[in-house]
């Protein structure tokens, strides 16, 4: 299996829901929501390209950075790349359903711990969809990371609970769904964030965080870890590129927990450039979309391993040995 067949293979499977573009910028796509594209005019799931398009790298040749590292820890566990699979769902209405839900999730939860790595499962209107990827990762050992919706409290303590009785290393909750119509979702007060995570002795992640006041707010109410994300362009229209808000949120955090990010990574020079800007981890959406349709667990697999080969040879060409070696400097 290759990339090349594992595109075709997609892009059949995916036919009317993905075109598997060549570049995957979000403009064949636009509005198409359901379906694979960003809110409205497009604007943010374009903003998240351009923003790292944008920064561009220092080459440095002459060091001993010549066999790079790629391991991370998070949450207790040692992972062999910073790459990890973000939370998705919704096969049957924006991915045609070629997979269903179970298939998805096995996917890329094998995919991902082939490869060293760690995958997130997601939330949609039927709740099932959640309780399936929670079953998988029980399946697994806990190793994935569940995701819910803003839902209302007592269907939050809920999800919290199958997730508690899946083992799952941590929890997480995407508040940048919080505009969604089709859900019994809202945004979420402090005082009711405090309660949330209050809840539940697993780590709680906070996904959804665009500004550097409310990562403040993250951490206040006691977040292990937050993602920087703008759901992949699909919520608000017009907000800035993940990486553009990065630099500012990193630097209020101040490795007090771990600051992950998704939004327009497609390759590992795009990883170098989320680490070196702040980030400790990335995740990837839509890359994996194809890769799971295209090739299943292989196929999730082959797309991680390709991409930390080529973080790799961006580490030697930019002289970092390991993870820690990628600092603002790498850029220009």
């Amino acid at each position: 299996m290759n990339m090349k067949t594992v595109r075709q293979t997609a892009r059949e499977k995916l036919k009317g829901y993905c075109r598997v573009c060549p570049q995957c910028n979000g403009k064949a796509c636009a509005g198409e929501v359901p379906g694979m594209g960003g809110a409205g005019t497009g604007a943010s799931f374009t903003s998240n390209i351009e923003a790292l398009a944008a920064f561009r790298l220092n080459m440095r040749t002459l060091h001993a950075a010549k066999h790079p590292d790629t391991r991370c820890e998070l949450f207790g566990q040692e992972l062999l790349t910073p790459i990890l699979a973000a939370p998705i769902t919704g096969n049957n209405f924006n991915m045609g359903g070629a997979l269903n839900e179970k298939q998805w999730a096995e996917a890329v939860i094998q995919g991902c711990l082939e490869v060293g790595s760690l995958a997130c499962t997601g939330d949609a209107p039927d709740p099932t969809m959640y309780l399936t990827g929670v079953e998988v990762i029980a399946g697994a050992g806990g190793r994935g990371i569940p995701f819910m919706k803003p839902r209302e409290l007592e269907e939050v303590y809920q999800c919290l609970r199958s997730a508690e009785k899946a083992g799952a290393l941590a929890v997480g909750m995407d508040v940048d769904a919080a505009g969604l119509v089709t859900l019994p979702v809202s945004p979420k007060t402090k005082e009711e964030m405090k309660i949330i995570i209050a809840n539940t002795s697993l780590p709680f992640i906070i996904k959804g965080i665009m500004t550097p006041d409310e990562a403040e707010i993250a951490i206040e109410v006691g977040a292990a870890a937050i993602v920087i994300s703008n759901h992949g362009g699909r919520m608000l229209d017009h907000t800035p590129g993940t990486a553009e808000v990065l630099p500012k949120i990193a630097a209020v955090v101040r490795g007090r927990i771990p600051v992950l990010i998704d939004g327009g990574v497609r390759t590992g020079a795009d990883v170098l450039k989320m680490l070196a800007l702040g980030a400790d981890a990335v995740l990837i959406g839509r890359p994996l979309i194809t890769a799971a349709y295209g090739g299943g667990a292989e196929g999730v697999a082959l797309a991680i391993r390709r991409m930390t080969n080529e973080l790799k040879q961006v580490m030697v060409l930019t002289g970092c040995a390991t993870l820690n070696d990628i600092t603002r400097d790498v850029l220009v």
